[in-house]
């Protein structure tokens, strides 16, 4: 056996921390003296000790690494599934690094040539267009930003499988549409829908008008820049907004290998003042 001191130090991972684990039924010490309450672990406790500490370094919570131990016959299957998981969210999160750094080495570079960081605004082009009349087939809902990707797949299949089932024609590519006046954490009024030629129970007529579009090639993080950039050239050209802005998405983001590959027109429906 060896005590919680020794234990500590082979594991380079405090007394606190063992007895923290203790309480929460994470590890529990092989023995405990009940004379002088002094804490004892077994030679075998180490090798469950390391997989906690490898586990934590994949960003795994204590809850999760504590299901993971106690899944029984399961242990060896549980784990590869969780570890699976952990590896795709893991890549997921170097993507997203990869895509900040490329952007942060384009500011760089514009700031090195004498260009300013927000330059890239005035690559953003706007038109007027008249937007005709629709028949939408939609789920509206309130979502939560970091729920959207999954909202999406959920809502456009629901409606996809409508729209199968009834035979229903589908008239343009998919649209979202904000309905929230400003942004709240706790979720935006979010409707998902489906451009269709027939009028069946739960469509309802969609009148934009005039608008101003930008059709936008690439990654949807740049779409607050266009929104800002719209709402800008609106008001120096003397127009208000009138509705709620809305997204076509002209390729299926589930479609596309690359983001490179994604195409999103952008609307925000205005009036003259």
């Amino acid at each position: 056996m060896l005590s919680i001191g020794a234990f500590s130090k082979i594991c380079k991972v405090s007394t606190k921390t063992l007895r923290y684990y203790a309480e929460i039924g994470l590890i529990l010490p092989g023995e405990i003296n009940p004379e002088n309450g002094y804490r004892y672990y077994a030679i075998e406790q180490l090798e469950t000790m390391l997989l906690i500490i490898r586990l934590k370094s994949y960003n795994f919570s204590l809850e999760e690494i504590k299901q993971i131990i106690e899944s029984g016959e399961l242990y060896e299957e549980k784990l590869y599934v969780a570890l699976a998981n952990k590896g795709e969210e893991i890549k997921r999160l170097l993507h997203e690094q990869e895509k900040k750094l490329h952007q942060l080495e384009c500011d760089l570079s514009n700031l090195k040539n004498g260009k300013p960081i927000m330059s890239y605004l005035d690559d953003i082009d706007v038109e007027f267009v008249e937007v005709p009349m629709m028949c939408l087939l939609s789920v509206r809902k309130m979502v939560q930003a970091d729920q959207f990707s999954d909202e999406y797949g959920v809502c456009f299949g629901k409606l996809s499988g409508r729209i199968r089932k009834e035979n229903l024609t589908i008239a343009n590519p998919p649209m979202v549409l904000f309905h929230s006046n400003e942004f709240s954490p706790f979720g935006l009024d979010t409707e998902f829908a489906v451009p269709i030629e027939e009028y069946v129970t739960g469509t309802r007529d969609f009148r934009a008008g005039l608008c101003l579009k930008t059709v936008v090639k690439g990654s949807y993080s740049i779409l607050p820049s266009v929104y800002a950039k719209q709402t800008k050239w609106a008001e120096q050209s003397g127009y208000e907004c009138t509705g709620a802005l809305f997204e076509v998405y002209v390729t299926d983001p589930s479609q596309v290998t690359a983001e490179e590959e994604l195409i999103t027109e952008v609307y925000y429906p205005i009036r003259k003042i």
